[in-house]
């Protein structure tokens, strides 16, 4: 079967290729590179011995992309193109709305005119907000407190409309906690444009020097040691959890089944900035500068999911546990002080 996957260069999108790889998947990556580097692209080829079709291209660009599905015949799209940082959404809200919105829109106008209606969304876990309690799961009220987080939700809500116009749909929309890590290899990882605005990336170049020392924002929130708590899940897991997805959604389902089903992928356990550096200092080794600053506009205290639908679900669950995380961090980090060289 032949997968279209959006933004496949990026981050979580070229390991998930590497899954889908490794299962016996075709794959093609639509890319335009906004945020990412085609050398990940060689790296995918190099970890699974198998090859892939790599375009640059826009999402947004209406013509571009039918002439990509007038090229091949997709089973389905798993979509990963998008901007996602939440503080850079506050300070652009406008960049933000038409990048994330046209282009989902644009790719599900061109897969309806090509009878390609199967789907994995990536949403995010910053559509709930600020949770009224924790553990979060999916029937939780959705109130994102930033823009990026309600792009996530315009988005969803467009592919439920889609759903329940056409049965034919078939779309799974997971909704991500914070992931972390790197493949085991060393070979593909986060590798951010400019300084990062997520925890572990900027971890990862304090150690290496490339950055001075690690700003944390806040420490007087109410958790145990005062800094936020997220639910951080191996960007291993999340890849896996697509493939899950993918085969859940391209098998037989019930017809009352035919909705865009949300699911949470996470842990099901929080950890605070203070421990993930602390995981992360034992795996490289030595003690890393840090300080206290400002909390950020649109950061919440503490949220971590109930991922127990996934399981339920698809089949699921997440394997890999915040030591593994930092570690295949570093080893990534390390081997790669400069990220992808083209």
């Amino acid at each position: 079967m032949k997968i279209l996957v959006t933004g496949g260069t990026g981050y979580i999108g070229s390991h998930a290729c590497v899954e889908l790889l490794e299962q016996g998947y075709e794959v093609v990556i639509v890319d335009n590179l906004s945020n990412s580097k085609f050398e990940s692209v060689k790296r995918i080829e190099q970890i699974t011995s198998k090859s892939l079709e790599f375009i640059q291209a826009d999402l947004q660009n209406y013509e571009a992309l039918r002439k990509i599905f007038s090229k091949f015949k997709f089973d389905a799209v798993l979509h990963f193109a998008g901007f996602k940082s939440v503080p850079e959404s506050i300070e652009n809200p406008v960049r933000y709305y038409i990048n994330n919105l046209v282009s989902s829109f644009v790719l599900c106008k061109v897969m309806s005119e090509f009878k390609v209606r199967r789907l994995v969304f990536s949403s995010s876990s910053t559509v709930y907000g600020i949770p009224s309690s924790v553990p979060v799961n999916e029937d939780a009220e959705l109130n994102p407190c930033n823009p990026y987080g309600q792009t996530k939700l315009v988005v969803e809500n467009f592919l439920r409309d889609l759903s329940k116009a056409d049965t034919d749909w078939k779309i799974i929309l997971l909704r991500y906690f914070n992931p972390i890590g790197a493949h085991p290899s060393g070979l593909i990882g986060e590798e951010p444009i400019g300084i990062p605005n997520n925890l572990l990336p900027y971890i990862s170049q304090v150690a290496i020097k490339r950055l001075d020392v690690l700003s944390i924002f806040g420490n007087d929130y109410s958790t145990p040691d005062g800094t936020c708590i997220r639910d951080y899940i191996h960007v291993v897991d999340l890849a896996k959890g697509h493939v899950f997805a993918l085969d859940y959604i391209l098998g037989d389902r019930k017809e009352e089944d035919n909705k865009a089903v949300a699911l949470n992928l996470g842990t099901g356990r929080g950890y605070s900035v203070l421990e993930v550096l602390q995981a992360f200092e034992n795996a490289c080794g030595f003690s890393l500068p840090h300080r206290f600053k400002d909390r950020r506009p649109g950061d919440i205290s503490e949220i971590f999911s109930d991922p127990s639908l996934a399981l339920d679900v698809i089949g699921w669950r997440a394997e890999l546990g915040i030591d593994q995380m930092c570690s295949d961090a570093w080893s990534w980090q390390h081997a790669n002080p400069e990220g992808y060289v083209d």
